[in-house]
């Protein structure tokens, strides 16, 4: 009787940990591939997995900063998926290498023409941005995910300086300083942008062996707090039951 208590005991402590460790992997991010400078062009990827067992996410909107409104925005294409690019007329045009910019992409939806991302699957999505500003450290998108059950989950709560992370955070890219030679990481023009997805790939398995290994890091700690939570949860039972003798 006593063995099955101590077993029920760790199996609580491994929910328990479980519970309050599993929502921390999974939530709309972006990263660059290589490095995001100010001033410059970089190839961003918005990863989105899918938390749910029984729907496929079919939809996928990010939705773009208008305090710091980016001229250029260029999708890559993706199998299985349907873009569109969506622009606003800004209330204060741009000047971008001596031109004038009166419109800036307030949104891109890629859009399922396939499976979508199916239960325990991911999938990243790249376009090539800038030009980055120069006045802020940081990028805040709003991303939109909808399931083939049209239940739709929101990444749009900002991040607070001092609290925890909160349940739907918005996706967040930092912007790196420019080099000390003058240069913005990729070229500083529309043109240059588009050839940055190829000069970048290397990057991007770096990138990419990079989060799986904090992905990784964080599950090993997981594991060990489950570990520990249920050995403490034996103890005290075991320690009770010496008393208990005496």
């Amino acid at each position: 009787m006593k063995a099955s208590r101590i077993a029920a005991a760790g199996a609580a402590a491994v929910s328990a940990v479980l519970a309050v460790s599993a929502p921390a992997f999974a939530h709309v991010s972006v990263q660059p591939e290589g490095e995001a400078a100010k001033g410059g062009y970089a190839v961003v990827d918005f990863k989105v997995p899918n938390e749910r067992d029984n729907a496929s996410t079919n939809q996928v909107e990010v939705n773009f900063p208008t305090d710091h409104p980016l001229a250029s925005v260029m999708p890559q294409p993706l199998d299985g998926w349907s873009v569109k690019v969506t622009k606003t007329k800004l209330a204060k045009p741009l000047t971008m290498h001596g031109e004038k910019i009166s419109e800036a992409v307030s949104k891109v939806t890629w859009t399922a023409t396939g499976k979508g991302i199916e239960p325990g699957f991911f999938q990243k999505f790249p376009l090539s941005v800038g030009a980055l500003p120069e006045d802020t450290d940081e990028l805040v998108f709003k991303a939109i995910q909808t399931y083939d059950n049209k239940e739709v989950v929101r990444w749009i709560e900002p991040q607070k300086s001092g609290q925890e992370e909160p349940e739907n955070p918005a996706p967040v890219l930092t912007l790196s300083e420019a080099s000390a030679d003058g240069h913005h990481g990729s070229s500083g023009t529309v043109k240059d942008a588009s050839d940055t997805s190829t000069a970048a790939a290397p990057a991007s398995s770096t990138s990419a062996s990079s989060a799986d290994s904090s992905d990784t890091t964080a599950r090993v700690l997981g594991v060990v707090g489950i570990v520990v939570g249920a050995a403490g949860v034996a103890y005290g039972v075991l320690a009770g039951r010496r008393r208990t003798e005496a």
